[in-house]
């Protein structure tokens, strides 16, 4: 298990406009949306800011922040130079990013211009409620702040002990911070290759997605959103 959801079924409200609307396309997997130009993805510093002129060029039209953009565009260009056979798409991680945490947003969160989200975003405990997995506690309190039960942290809602396997520093700061937007993008997109393969299949999108959440509900809602962004529009 990868994630636990804090935004499923919450939407994002699309502009009201007098234009014909988007058909959105249908199916799995979402298309890989408009894409990103050519970059140095081990340029010093923040190396996602080189993508600065094409998330400024898409944000208002997908309704995502630059900087959140900018996260997912980077991750999905680190995998196709280092992984090309995967072939995730920056949609796929903006569809978890916004069923997750709504971008880094949630609550009234914001992302800053390096890609911390503050205040941080925990879900609830994985405590075996109605609907929630049971997982007890394997960090010790020390990532998530619970001492009992595992949460999910960040934008894009790992459990400690996935994170710990497979979280990554994606902006050259020297951390690997789970409430990071850079970090949390790149290490999904690690962590939805590794376990689907070949994304641009129907049987590898869908491997990937149910790992990270074993939900054909959020299955169903992650492709909407990233095929509403792979035609450059907002979900409905």
């Amino acid at each position: 298990m990868a994630a636990g959801t804090v935004l499923a079924g919450v939407g994002i409200a699309a502009c009201g406009s007098d234009e014909p609307k988007i058909a959105i396309p249908e199916g799995i997997p979402p298309g890989v949306g408009l894409p990103t130009p050519p970059i140095d993805i081990n340029a010093p510093g923040r190396s996602a800011d080189q993508l600065g002129d094409w998330s400024a060029g898409l944000s208002s039209d997908v309704g995502i922040g630059t900087t959140a953009l900018t996260a997912y565009g980077y991750a999905a260009a680190v995998m196709a130079e280092t992984l090309p056979g995967c072939g995730i798409g920056w949609t796929t991680l903006a569809g978890i990013g916004s069923v997750e945490s709504r971008h880094g947003t949630y609550d009234g969160s914001a992302v800053d211009a390096v890609g911390q989200v503050s205040p941080i975003i925990r879900g609830i405990p994985l405590d075996g409620g109605p609907g929630v997995a049971e997982i007890p506690d394997t960090d010790g309190g020390t990532m998530d702040g619970d001492s009992v039960h595992d949460r999910a942290m960040g934008p894009m809602q790992f459990i400690p002990e996935t994170w710990l396997k497979w979280g990554v520093d994606a902006n050259g700061d020297g951390r690997i911070d789970p409430d990071n937007i850079d970090d949390a993008a790149l290490t999904a997109a690690r962590y939805l290759c590794a376990r689907g393969g070949d994304l641009t299949t129907a049987a590898g999108w869908q491997q990937a997605l149910m790992a990270y959440n074993l939900s054909g509900d959020y299955l169903a809602l992650v492709r909407d959103r990233a095929s509403a962004y792979s035609v450059g529009t907002r979900p409905a």
